[in-house]
Order: structure tokens, then C-alpha cells, then sequence
């Protein structure tokens, strides 16, 4: 998931989007995504949402499958949207719920429905009640890929307990992808978790990881996933420290000056800096990119 970056008069700044494009592309990773939690939609007005797409877009220029969260406070907005981002190349999206924490399970339900309803293409549903704070529950994610067969895939951000009694409580009807910061990462793809959605901070380690995994040698996964873990558990203490401390190893791995906060945020302290860099010690700066101005490669 990409963050954000601003410049110092507070716009959207595309020499870095382009550099973390590119640093997500030459990382090892099998996708890219945009507009969640790690990318500030929720500061971003609805023209810098569509800014933000065409620019990832643009310089993505199909070398990567491309996700993209909707987190539109309407069904309208989240189809009109949601086809932006299949125009631009989009292979799958992910809903966001609307900002309504007292909106009921059934009213979800309908929502998701209708959204998913007017978009031809595979659809996720993120379920991060933990951060977003609303949330549905497994009997409520079947009734929606039953009667909405597009919705076939799950943003479920939790721990890897859950995600198997989730995966087998829908009899492995959805393909299921784990987020918060790539924690439990090995337990979630033993888990039955197709992959995951971290941050760009570490992507590339997570990339080697899942590669390990995945061609049978677990046992190397876990040892190199040990190495990462702590920094992990450091970013992943909440939201804002993520955005705070994981945009700032972001930006110096991508060579990157100053990080311009769009506020409120978190500011970072001496101590966290401190940490920040113990932790990540070991991690190289991303490979220059070659195409930093945001135009096609």
C-alpha cells in the first residue's frame, strides 16, 4: 500500500509518488495498491483521490496488477469511483464502509451490495474494524459474495487466528489478503491468506519472505521474518504511528528530503527516530528509479 507524500506547500507531490511507484515495482512485489489507510485518503478531497490514481497509474503503467481502495461516503461516489480506477487500469478494488459508526450490519450489507452491484470488476471488502471501526461479521461477508458473486475477495485485517476460522467459516469462497504492516506474516499465509497488503517501508524483505514461504522453504521464512518483526511490531502500534514513523523509512530508503505531514498527524520524536533507526538498520535504500517524473517508463 503506498503512502502519500506531500510537498512542502501541501500538495501532492509526483516526483515522490513516482519514486515509490517505482521502488514498488522493482521490490519483488506482485501488486501495488493506492487510497487506504496507509495513504491518507481520509485527507485526501475526492479531486486529489483522482490526482493521486492517474499519477500511480500513469507511472505503474501495467507492470503490476493494481488495487485500489474506495473509501467514497456513498454509493454513488464509490461506483463513479470505483470505474475511475477500472479506467486506469485497476484489476480489483477495495470498499471501505462509510465513516457512519452507527450504521447497522444490514445497512452495510446493502451498501457493499449496491456499490458492487454497478462495477465490472472483482471486489474486496476491507474489514479493519479494529482501525476504521466499523466492521461485518463472517455470516454477513457470505450473504455478500452470495448475492454479489464480484465480491470475491477480503481485506481482513487481523490476526492470523481469525483469519483461518474466517477462511474456513466461508468454505474458502473468498480470496483473503492479511494488511497491518505484514504482522504474522508466515501464520497468515498458513493460515490460508492468498497474500498480504503492508506498507512500501519493508516490501521488498516481505517479498523475499513470502517467496521463501511459498517455495516450500518455511523455515527460512520465519528466520528472516524474525529479523523483521520488531520493526514491524513498532510500526504496526497504531495508525498514525505507522504513518508517522513507516512514511519516514519509506522516504529515506526512496532518497527522499524532508517528510511534509499533511496535519493532523503525528509529529516523530527524537526517541522514535531512535528506534525507527535501530530497527531498520539493515535495510539498503530502494534501487534508484529510473523514471522519477511520474511519465511512462
Amino acid at each position: 500500500m503506498l503512502y502519500a507524500f506531500f510537498d512542502q506547500a501541501g500538495a501532492l507531490d509526483r516526483r515522490a509518488m513516482a519514486r515509490e511507484v517505482e521502488a514498488v515495482v522493482s521490490s519483488g512485489s506482485h501488486g501495488a495498491a493506492v487510497m487506504g489507510l496507509a495513504t491518507e485518503v481520509n485527507k485526501l478531497d475526492t479531486r486529489e483521490r483522482r490526482t493521486l490514481l492517474d499519477m500511480v497509474a500513469e507511472t505503474l503503467d501495467g507492470r503490476l496488477p493494481l488495487a485500489v481502495t474506495v473509501a467514497e461516503p456513498s454509493v454513488a461516489g464509490q461506483v463513479a469511483f470505483a470505474r475511475a480506477a477500472k479506467d486506469n487500469g485497476a484489476q480489483w478494488i477495495v470498499l471501505q464502509p462509510p465513516p457512519v459508526r452507527g450504521a447497522s450490519e444490514a445497512e452495510l450489507v446493502r451498501f457493499f451490495g449496491a456499490v458492487a452491484d454497478g462495477v465490472d470488476l472483482p471486489v474486496a471488502i476491507q474489514n479493519a474494524p479494529a482501525y476504521i471501526g466499523v466492521g461485518l461479521s463472517i455470516p454477513a461477508m457470505v450473504t455478500l459474495h452470495r448475492n454479489h458473486p464480484n465480491i470475491a475477495l477480503l481485506k481482513a485485517e487481523g490476526p492470523a487466528v481469525y483469519l483461518r476460522r474466517l477462511i474456513e467459516e466461508t468454505d474458502g469462497v473468498f480470496r483473503v489478503f492479511n494488511g497491518r504492516a505484514g504482522l504474522e506474516l508466515t501464520d497468515s499465509l498458513r493460515a490460508g491468506c492468498v497474500g498480504l497488503i503492508p506498507g512500501v517501508d519493508a516490501c521488498d524483505v516481505e517479498s523475499e519472505i513470502y517467496a521463501l514461504f511459498q517455495s516450500g522453504n518455511a523455515d527460512a521464512a520465519d528466520a528472516r521474518f524474525r529479523r523483521l518483526l520488531p520493526l514491524l511490531t513498532f510500526l504496526m502500534e497504531d495508525v498514525d504511528t505507522l504513518l508517522c514513523y513507516g512514511k519516514r523509512l519509506t522516504a529515506r530508503r526512496l532518497g527522499l528530503g524532508d517528510v511534509h505531514d499533511r496535519a493532523p498527524a503525528m509529529a516523530p520524536t527524537p526517541f522514535g527516530l531512535s528506534i525507527l533507526d535501530r530497527l531498520s538498520r539493515d535495510l539498503a535504500p530502494f534501487p534508484q528509479a529510473e523514471n522519477e517524473t511520474g511519465g511512462r517508463a
